[in-house]
């Protein structure tokens, strides 16, 4: 365990290496084995893992809300460990929000050739009180664990960094407490060069059902624009972020099996801003953020009825495969 920013170092480095397979196992999920690209990510293995992840935190750790310290904590602690465990260096921003003692959880590979050139890979792990945040937001937790664990053995030429961030959630969210606003701070004052932040938020909900999609209500010429049944990943980006959600959108829908679908939008437009990323935007990096578009879709956000059962594993493999190679066309490599 460490505070304030000290490094934690693992006794031992977990082998995890980012296999690529050629064949893809059950025909169980989003897409059958007969519509997906062969000669990918085994989306089944990948799923359970992610299963499991989701597992844990929603139900064996359970809400993780600033009304549930001890869970927040033991997030945070299960985050730390883990990545720790794949062999990355480890460090925890701990501050205090309104007398309660919170902490970022960092895990870095530095870059070989170009360390001052960074790339962020972000998920809040907590929740809003009451519920277990399967979707939200352990989902993007899962994705984010299994991305570091696919890139476990790669020699990355710029430095990367996953990111597990707190109090995303109100009452804190948009507040100096947030913890993705806190962490955003530190590298502006310490002139960091952030080329691209990558939220992940809510990407665990895909349904077939006709009408499944909804739209923010003053944004009503979106249902003409964008599919009304919600089984797409939708990339989230202002316009200074454009070429970086372009380059994303390009390298996923070559990747992945899960349709992709952009939008580039003013913060006054409900959802655009509302997670990490827009903690970035107020500071002028450049981010996007990946979603299935929370409560646009899932009817059981925010609630307790956000539970493992309800998300769809091999969707959320099919990101994790594809966000690998976007992390390596990020980092320059072929």
């Amino acid at each position: 365990m460490i505070r304030d920013g000290r490094s934690v170092t693992s006794l031992f480095v977990r082998h995890a290496t980012a296999a690529v397979v050629a064949c893809v196992v059950s025909t169980e999920g989003w897409l059958g084995a007969a519509d997906r690209p062969k000669g990918v990510w085994d989306e089944g293995m990948v799923g359970s893992e992610l299963h499991k992840l989701v597992q844990t935190l929603a139900v064996t750790i359970g809400p993780r809300s600033y009304r549930d310290p001890a869970n927040l904590y033991a997030a945070s602690d299960f985050l730390l460990n883990r990545l720790a465990a794949l062999g990355y260096h480890v460090t925890e921003q701990s501050y205090q929000a309104e007398g309660l003692q919170v902490r970022n959880i960092i895990a870095e590979r530095p870059g070989t050739e170009e360390p001052d050139r960074v790339i962020v890979v972000g998920a809040h792990y907590d929740t809003v009180v009451g519920s277990p945040g399967a979707d939200d937001n352990a989902s993007g937790v899962a994705v984010l664990l299994e991305l570091a664990r696919f890139h476990a053995a790669t020699r990355f030429r710029k430095t990367v960094r996953f990111v597990g961030f707190t109090l995303e959630e109100p009452p804190f969210f948009r507040s100096r407490h947030m913890g993705s606003r806190v962490y955003v701070q530190d590298l502006k004052e310490r002139g960091e060069r952030v080329e691209a932040m990558l939220c992940l938020e809510s990407v665990g909900y895909y349904s077939q059902e006709p009408g499944s999609q909804s739209f923010p209500w003053p944004a009503f010429w979106l249902r003409w624009r964008y599919p009304t049944t919600g089984n797409f990943l939708t990339i989230v980006g202002n316009t200074d972020s454009r070429p970086l959600q372009e380059r994303i959108r390009d390298v996923l829908t070559f990747r992945m099996a899960l349709p992709v679908e952009t939008y580039t939008g003013p913060w006054w437009i409900p959802g655009v801003d509302w997670s990490d990323h827009g903690s970035f935007w107020n500071e002028g990096y450049p981010a996007i953020m990946l979603t299935d578009t929370a409560l646009f879709r899932n009817p059981h956000y925010h609630s307790p009825l956000d539970l493992p059962e309800r998300l769809d594993y091999r969707a959320m493999a099919d990101l994790v495969g594809g966000l690998g190679q976007v992390l390596t066309s990020l980092d320059g490599q072929r």
